[in-house]
């Protein structure tokens, strides 16, 4: 078995020295330290861009030679698709999109063309080294349609994806064009990955909306598999950065800064040139501070590094330039002989260079506009030892969710930028060393390491979820199996349920009316003289008496409370049931909340349908509902059942289980089979004598033995039983 992990960039750097010979050196991204502890039995592999431009096909094989000792095989992309891929799709437009930039997206026909075709090109890399038993993981928004790539040429291949960066909420995803697509190209994924619940609850959002997929709590349904979709939030390699801060020469470090500075308080900026950062606003907040705190001038000062990224794109450039205007203003209007308010740094940073001045930094602040987690606040935290310091954190930064005792901030907002600088100078010492000491001790255990351990035994669980899944699926083998005992049996019991059964879910239910060919195949199967045919069905006795009108069948209704023998209806309950007036009011009120929701009220139940309401206005009214039905419901001595699209209250002294063992008794089978799609049928299926067949339609059901994936595969099952 291999773990082959698919990203945008292999994690090394190619240089060429000056005698035109390659150097290959390992890059220190959190992905790849990740990936590079996991503890696991597989070998390691991975598939990405090296970085480095060429169109000589000897160079290119001298660089894939020496990547492939290394476990690492390359997808060389041109000059073309580096531009219209990356510059242009992946970061012209998902990016916007996904950060809510949204005035900053670019549309234009040939960024599409060349995202499908630099996927496609990552898929052809991949495919000679996948075997159905290996495990794929492709990372972030440049490859969101690898996942089906793969899954369409290798169907058994447990796949996940991680989205590294945010998921926009549905009102804005839904301006992307090519929406159905990228979704359809992420569910080839068997684990879907995010760092915060937010993102998941965008992502499940657009589904719905978009493909009309739904989702059961964190599965999404598909006709052969279940996609789980769930909060990986990615950590560091903490004792990498806590241990670091012992080193002689990050001590130099800190000993030069020091001398540099002085005893000044420093405040840490440290971010990629993006829009998203919020640089801009940070620097806002400051120069309000400053203003505002004229004590503290002369004794704060700001180092704010900033590490060039895409500064010749115009928008970047653009931003560079007001940064630049900023600080410029600020020192040019607060500076004093001897300090300066904002030390700047226009580049990187080596790696021991960084660390002390994380370790230094009395504050690290960290206020992004929009973030998928933002690993330089858990960074700042794991370097501090003495000074425990203080973190003023963007509640936009994925980040925030678990490192709660920071000072949480709205970006946007300079003023409380301002606010949260002067309260955190302020913070006794005490306070800063409980905040900081809690923020260690989540990040020291949640590690990046974890984060990737935590997602390949999800995707393997997973995987063996599905294999199970798949063994109830009715494949020509056990229908044979199925059929051979209905062929042999003399005596035999069909019990069938209707809607979502016999006939597919439709938005207004009295359109759900049988067809031809499900009235064809009934008589067929009620004129073999062996077979008892049962329809058993929520519906009411009136419409099952009118729809099946003239065929020689039983049927029972309203979940057993009526039965039909010998032609004839018969009532479970003694009495037709008063209503309580509470119940009905709690309903009809729930009814005025939830447009295109309505009451049905049989003669044995009431029935709440809300299959017509937008899905997730519909399922927080049915939260709402059933709580407060708890209490009534268990007055009058009622049973609240939620089945699907709808909410039923009845006595408990029925149910489509209780109607098998009324057949039951009356009579003795050699064959007894019931299908159903709904969780009311699970009563029908745990109701089955042993060796009965049951069979779920649409979900995975545990109660049930068989499963039919789609309901327009009911009745040529049934045909084919019987032919």
């Amino acid at each position: 078995m291999k773990l082959i992990i698919l990203s945008n960039r292999l994690p090394v750097k190619i240089e060429k020295d000056e005698n035109g010979k390659f150097i290959i050196t390992p890059s220190e991204g959190g992905l790849a330290t990740g990936l590079g502890s996991l503890e696991t039995k597989a070998k390691k592999i991975w598939v990405g861009w090296p970085g480095i431009y060429t169109d000589d096909e000897d160079e290119r094989k001298e660089i894939t030679e020496r990547l492939n000792e290394l476990d690492f095989y390359p997808v060389f992309l041109t000059n073309d698709h580096l531009e219209k891929y990356y510059e242009g799709y992946s970061n012209s437009t998902i990016w916007p999109l996904c950060h809510y930039f949204f005035s900053y997206i670019e549309y234009k026909k040939e960024y599409w063309e060349s995202y499908q075709e630099v996927n496609q090109l990552f898929r052809d890399a991949a495919l000679p080294l996948i075997n159905d038993e290996d495990i794929i993981w492709v990372q972030d928004y440049q490859l969101m349609l690898l996942p089906a790539m793969i899954r369409e040429k290798k169907n058994n291949v447990s796949i996940g994806y991680f989205h590294h960066i945010p998921f926009p909420s549905y009102e804005l995803f839904r301006v992307l064009p090519e929406r159905e697509i990228v979704l359809n190209g992420l569910l080839g994924a068997d684990l879907i990955g995010f760092h915060t619940h937010d993102y998941m609850r965008h992502f499940i959002s657009a589904i719905y909306r978009v493909l009309q997929l739904e989702s059961k709590l964190d599965e999404i349904q598909l006709s052969d598999r279940m996609v789980h979709v769930d909060t990986f939030p990615m950590g560091i390699n903490y004792e990498t950065y806590h241990d670091a801060v012992l080193k002689p020469k990050v001590k130099e470090h800190v000993k030069e800064i020091r001398k540099n500075i002085g005893d000044e308080s420093i405040i840490l900026s440290v971010d990629r040139l993006d829009y998203s950062k919020g640089i801009l606003h940070r620097l806002e907040g400051f120069g309000q501070f400053l203003e505002n705190h004229p004590e503290y001038l002369g004794k704060v000062s700001l180092a704010m590094i900033v590490v060039p990224s895409r500064d010749q794109v115009d928008k970047y450039a653009d931003l560079k330039t007001k940064i630049d205007e900023t600080i410029g203003n600020l020192n040019g209007k607060y500076s004093e002989l001897g300090w300066t308010p904002v030390h700047y740094f226009y580049r990187s940073f080596e790696f021991e260079e960084l660390i002390a001045m994380y370790h230094t930094a009395d504050i690290g602040l960290v206020t992004p506009l929009r973030d998928g987690m933002n690993l330089v606040a858990k960074e700042y935290i794991a370097t501090k030892h003495d000074n425990p310091g203080v973190l003023i954190l963007s509640e936009m930064a994925g980040a925030a969710i678990e490192l709660s005792d920071a000072i949480i901030v709205n970006p946007n907002d300079a003023e409380e930028i301002d606010k949260s600088i002067y309260k955190a100078l302020t913070m006794g010492k005490d306070e800063k060393k409980e905040r900081m000491d809690r923020m260690k001790k989540r990040i020291s255990t949640q590690t990046v390491k974890k984060w990737a351990t935590d997602f390949v035994e999800e995707l393997q669980a997973i995987k063996n979820q599905n294999i199970g899944i798949n063994k109830k699926v009715i494949t020509q083998n056990k229908l044979d199996i199925i059929k051979k005992k209905y062929d042999k049996a003399k005596k035999r019991l069909l019990v069938l349920d209707y809607d979502g059964t016999l006939s597919a879910f439709v938005k207004n239910p009295e359109d759900a009316t049988p067809t031809k060919e499900t009235l064809q195949l009934i008589k067929n199967m009620v004129s073999d003289k062996n077979n008892k045919v049962v329809i058993n069905s929520g519906r009411n006795h009136e419409i099952l008496d009118k729809w099946f009108e003239g065929i020689d069948l039983d049927l029972a209704a309203e979940h057993g409370a009526f039965y039909k023998f010998d032609g004839e209806w018969h009532q479970n309950l003694k009495e037709k049931p008063e209503w309580d007036e509470e119940i009905l009011d709690i309903i009809k009120r729930t009814i005025d909340k939830t447009p295109r929701s309505e009451l049905e009220i049989k003669n044995t139940s009431l029935v709440w349908h809300y299959r017509n309401s937008d899905i997730w206005l519909a399922e927080m009214r049915e939260k709402q509902l059933v709580n407060q039905l708890m209490g009534p419901v268990s007055r009058q001595n009622l049973q609240i059942m939620r089945g699907n699209k709808i909410v039923e209250i009845k006595s408990p002294d029925y149910h489509k289980g209780s109607e098998i063992n009324r057949l039951l008794e009356k009579d003795e089978y050699d064959f007894v089979l019931a299908i159903g799609d709904d969780t009311t049928d699970d009563d029908m299926f745990l109701a089955l004598p042993e060796g009965g067949v049951s069979i779920k339609v649409g979900d995975f059901s545990d109660a049930a033995q068989y499963r039919l994936p789609w309901q327009s595969e009911v009745v040529p099952f049934l045909e084919g039983l019987i032919e």
